[in-house]
């Protein structure tokens, strides 16, 4: 696909006077956001109710609903934002990582409108906007670390700046976001749990039963899968009337060993690095005894720690603008017509699903 030429679109990218249409569809939720100078005008998010009587998301059905979405999805984003097609500059897309039929019906919707209306398309890392959401509302300044939490990932990151990403610490099983939707499916709570779980944890106990707390005297990884396997053990031992009479003291138990470890995590890897600034990222840092540990954490060290407003934590499109807005200031040195293309060619810079 032939590059595009500097027209008025790429000279107001030159300029970053930029009305950015982010696209999102890597999971089970559909999102369109407009970004502009002026802040986010819109973040339309369609979430699909279908996966909840099956304890969690089936790829097949995923892709089916972002196909029957995605179109108004973005029609109502740029409604709320009172523009049309012809004044968005970019289209940023989610290509990776997720699940492949939910990407695939996202970018062939993205390429369709780049075609179509000859606007340039980029193509954007979905962890690294998780960390980018925070640009959102927070100025960052680097080097920095990032916990990213979700239901798929959960990893440290150390970022030397907006585009020298390193990840220093991962998880060597489940994530932290999945072991709380498994835990709370155990406990009879609809997908997703987490929520959920996080809502009942308010009410609860934290100390009321020590789970384990994988890894956490040990390095920047994280396991979660032995926590998910006590548990079961755990409510086996007991019966309905009891975990009826302490549920919110299990739920809050729980989650009190998955923040522990986030939080000594985080801590840790600013104190290896040392490095005094750090980002919360990812659906997971929605929950509220992590925000409330981290912010405990960050007083306690003199840390400056952003997190995300509620609605940029989980699945949104105004993150992924936000990232192609990092994107394009990153490669305004380096001869931008070069880089932007229309339709099928997608920006090197994010990795390819899988």
């Amino acid at each position: 696909m032939p590059t595009l030429k500097l027209s008025t679109k790429t000279t107001k990218i030159r300029k970053l006077i930029l009305n950015i249409l982010g696209i999102e569809s890597s999971c089970d939720d559909t999102a369109a956001s407009i970004l502009t100078e002026a802040g986010v005008l819109s973040n339309v998010i369609a979430s699909q109710s279908i996966h909840i009587q099956f304890g969690g998301v089936v790829p097949e059905l995923a892709s089916r609903a972002h196909h029957q979405t995605i179109s108004q999805t973005v029609k109502q984003a740029l409604t709320e934002a009172q523009l049309d097609i012809r004044d968005i500059d970019v289209i940023a897309v989610t290509q990776g990582p997720g699940l492949i039929g939910s990407l695939l019906v996202g970018l062939s919707f993205a390429k369709g409108l780049s075609l179509a209306h000859q606007i340039p398309l980029l193509g954007v890392n979905h962890m690294d906007a998780h960390i980018f959401a925070n640009t959102i509302e927070h100025t960052l300044n680097y080097p920095l670390i990032a916990l990213t939490v979700s239901g798929g990932h959960t990893q440290l990151t150390k970022l030397n700046s907006s585009n020298e990403l390193e990840i220093i610490g991962k998880t060597r099983d489940d994530a932290a976001g999945e072991a709380f939707d498994k835990i709370g499916k155990l406990l009879g709570l609809n997908y997703p749990s987490g929520p959920l779980m996080d809502a009942h944890s308010r009410e609860g106990n934290p100390t009321f039963h020590a789970f384990p707390r994988g890894l956490i005297h040990q390095g920047l990884d994280f396991s979660f899968s032995g926590l998910k396997t006590s548990v079961l053990y755990y409510l086996q031992d007991q019966d309905d009337a009891f975990i009826s009479n302490h549920f919110n003291d299990i739920c809050a138990s729980v989650s009190h060993a998955i923040t522990e470890v986030l939080v000594a995590k985080l801590e840790r890897a600013m104190q290896v690095y040392s490095i005094p600034r750090a980002v919360l990222a990812g659906g997971v840092s929605a929950n509220s005894m992590l925000r409330e540990k981290v912010a405990i954490m960050a007083k306690k060290n003199g840390f400056i720690i952003h997190q995300p407003a509620l609605a940029y934590c989980a699945d949104n499109a105004a993150m992924i603008a936000a990232t192609a807005r990092i994107m394009l200031q990153n490669e305004l040195s380096i001869g931008l017509e070069q880089r932007l293309r229309v339709g099928w060619e997608i920006h090197p810079y994010a990795s390819l699903p899988g």
